[in-house]
């Protein structure tokens, strides 16, 4: 029993044994199965061409992934054999989904937060070809993404470089339509890249130059963005949408009181990073500023002064202004105005936008959003012209092919048409919108410049028209008379303009005689600063002495704004030759006929007129010549009445002598025919003497 059970024991334990020892052996000989059968299978499959690759790359796969794990699993099932019947079935399946999806109509965009889901520009072009109605608004939508996706690929990869060649491409699209996709494509680059605000700027400034409207709007949304972000302090974006103003007042899109106004709101209460803001912002455009309008700039630095010297911001701002004053005395090195490869616009091509901050502007947001066009063919159709006018393109419906007389009439009529519409085209402004825009020119010019040197070379440069000289002498003038006292800064720039050429001393000839004939209109304060002008022009012969002549010292002929005048005029020609040099001037001989008027010597009434006036405004010393001429006027009356009486009596002795002349010249042939007869009466009675001896 013992053994047996002892025998039975170690047979159940060998058994058991034997039994693991074959379950520690069963997971390697499976996986050797499983490799060996994956073979027979790839074998198989080949030989029976229905095997699927991505089942074998599978199955390899997840073994490689076990024995990496370690664990056991049980082997895959055998993959079924494929039939060849199946694929022909999927085939017939794959055709008939095909013809089903090209049944059913393309679903309309699903417009979306951000205007539709993604469409591949292909895709899209398709789209666009395959539909019928060219009207429609699902078609005005595709063409508004399309307009869309242009737009901002052509902001976005603009640069220094080729925006020579971005502009054409730019001016293609509906520059009308997209005009609000545009000012906010080239904002929100321009918010993203603040470095590139030069160029950002350059290209609205060309853009500007064919649609103003559109230039407008992006000056008003970027200002509309300064004034949310000055109140929020949001300090990055007024540092970004200031360096964007400044660029556009470089390339003189807006105005420059802008930027005076701008820098007025900064510092108006100084804190740091308004002081900062301010200091970035003349650093981008106070070349510019210096040059348009120099007593503005320094009066800002003035500002900039007294916040240095209160001493209330940080120190860091207050070594930023020290350094920014450091920049102007080198004359902003570095930051003079528009770099020459951004410099696109001709100056006559300009167009200024005179916005301020306190205006009332609307951002039109809802340029940005897409709306249907009722008359969607008749816009493209218009902006297809505007198109062809910015960028010169001929149309490509012109026929050719005729005959050659044909071609050449054709030719003739072609020539003729650019001409006739020429002679159509010519507009006459009878608002005189150009000459109120031209005196405000010379007015802001001639108010903003430091001194006459810098006025007169800004006025030299301001495109006046032949005929249109005349704004400058009556503007200089008219600034003169509206100060407080006389400012000898408009008589040397008149003085200038005179020296440079002698039509500008015609000219103000002409305005003084203008200005004497309306003289009674003026106050006096008005009358006093118009004499002395005029009296520092004759002083250094800027204008001819002969002006004098309008000038007429009567008493009938002159009012009391007249006698005035002339009063200031000659006391201050008094102050400048001396009264000797003045006296000789005036006793000219070669000029006499040319003060006869103010210096009359005509009627004894009109002399004394003359002496007492000059008399009684201490200048009698003028009056010698006058005083002598009265003094002699007596004895000169009574010469031309001894002359007249003389004449008389010659005329009278003439005839009595011519009288007596034919009477003596009568007797004396009386005489000479007696004289004779005696002679001849002598000689016969000699005669007969002689016959008688």
């Amino acid at each position: 029993m013992g053994s047996s059970s002892d025998s039975g024991s170690g047979s159940s334990s060998s058994s058991s044994s034997s039994s693991d020892s074959d379950r520690r052996r069963k997971p390697s000989k499976k996986r050797g199965d499983e490799k060996r059968g994956g073979d027979g299978d790839g074998a198989r499959t080949r030989e029976d061409d229905g095997r699927d690759g991505a089942a074998r790359s599978a199955g390899r796969d997840n073994d490689s992934n076990k024995r990496r794990r370690g664990r056991d699993s049980s082997p895959p099932p055998p993959p079924r054999r494929r039939d060849a019947r199946d694929d022909i079935k999927g085939k017939g399946r794959e055709s008939q989904d095909a013809q089903a999806k090209e049944r059913e109509p393309r679903k309309p965009l699903v417009a979306g937060k951000a205007g539709g889901a993604y469409i591949p520009p292909f895709k899209l072009a398709q789209m666009m070809a395959e539909q019928a109605d060219k009207t429609g608004p699902e078609y005005q939508r595709m063409t508004w993404d399309a307009l869309k996706k242009s737009i901002n690929g052509l902001v976005n990869k603009v640069n220094a470089s080729n925006v020579k060649n971005i502009l054409p491409e730019l001016f293609a699209e509906n520059m009308i339509r997209g005009r609000g996709l545009f000012a906010r494509s080239v904002m929100k680059s321009q918010m993203a890249s603040p470095q590139f605000s030069p160029i950002f700027a350059a290209l609205v400034a060309v853009v500007n130059t064919k649609f103003p409207e559109l230039g407008e709007l992006v000056l008003t949304r970027v200002i509309l963005q300064f004034r949310r972000a000055f109140k929020r302090n949001d300090k990055p974006v007024c540092v970004a949408a200031t360096r964007f103003l400044a660029h556009l007042i470089n390339q003189q899109v807006t105005h420059e009181l802008l930027a005076l106004e701008l820098l007025t709101v900064l510092l108006a209460s100084p804190t740091d990073d308004s002081v900062e803001v301010a200091i970035e912002f003349v650093k981008e455009c106070g070349y510019t500023l210096n040059e348009l309008t120099p007593q503005g700039l320094h009066s800002i630095f003035e500002r900039f002064r007294g916040i240095l010297h209160e001493g209330e911001i940080d120190k860091r701002v207050q070594f930023m202004i020290e350094g920014l004053f450091a920049v102007r005395k080198a004359g902003f090195e570095g930051k003079q105005g528009v770099p020459p490869e951004l410099d696109l616009v001709e100056e006559d091509d300009q167009i200024v936008h005179e916005l301020s901050l306190d205006d009332d502007l609307k951002a039109e947001a809802t340029l940005d959003i897409f709306k249907v066009d009722p008359e969607y063919e008749e816009s493209e159709r218009k902006y297809a012209d505007i198109k062809r006018e910015i960028l010169g393109e001929s149309s490509s419906d012109e026929e050719s092919g005729s005959d050659d007389d044909d071609d050449d009439e054709s030719s003739d009529e072609e020539d003729e048409g650019p001409a006739q519409q020429q002679a159509q085209q010519e507009i006459q402004d009878q608002t005189e919108t150009n000459l109120v825009n031209l005196r405000r020119t010379i007015y802001l010019t001639i108010m903003s410049s430091l001194d006459f040197e810098e006025a007169g070379h800004k006025l030299m440069k301001i495109n006046i028209q032949p005929g249109q000289e005349v704004e400058i002498c009556t503007m200089l003038t008219e600034c003169c008379s509206q100060e407080r006292t006389f400012l000898r800064y408009y008589g040397l720039l008149a003085q200038r303009f005179c020296f440079i050429d002698q039509q500008y001393a015609q000219l103000f000839d002409e305005v003084f005689m203008k200005q004497y004939s309306t003289i009674h209109r003026l106050e006096t304060s008005k009358l006093r600063n118009v004499a002395k002008f005029f009296a520092h022009l004759l002083s250094t012969d800027a204008i001819s002495w002969t002006s004098l002549a309008y000038l007429q010292l009567t008493e009938e002929a002159t009012t009391s704004s007249s006698r005035i005048f002339i009063k200031i005029l000659f006391q201050e020609l008094s102050e400048s030759f001396g009264l000797r040099k003045l006296n000789e001037r005036l006793q000219d001989k070669n000029m006499a006929e040319y003060f006869q008027g103010i210096m009359p010597k005509d009627t004894p009434k009109n002399t004394r007129f003359a002496i007492n006036f000059f008399t009684s405004i201490g200048l009698g010393g003028l009056t010698d010549d006058l005083r002598e001429h009265l003094k002699n006027m007596p004895k000169m009356i009574m010469a031309k009445k001894e002359d007249s009486d003389s004449d008389s009596d010659s005329s009278s002795s003439s005839s009595s002598s011519s009288s007596s002349s034919s009477s003596s010249s009568s007797s004396s042939s009386s005489s000479s025919s007696s004289s004779s007869s005696s002679s001849s009466s002598s000689d016969s009675r000699a005669k007969k003497k002689s016959r008688k001896k």
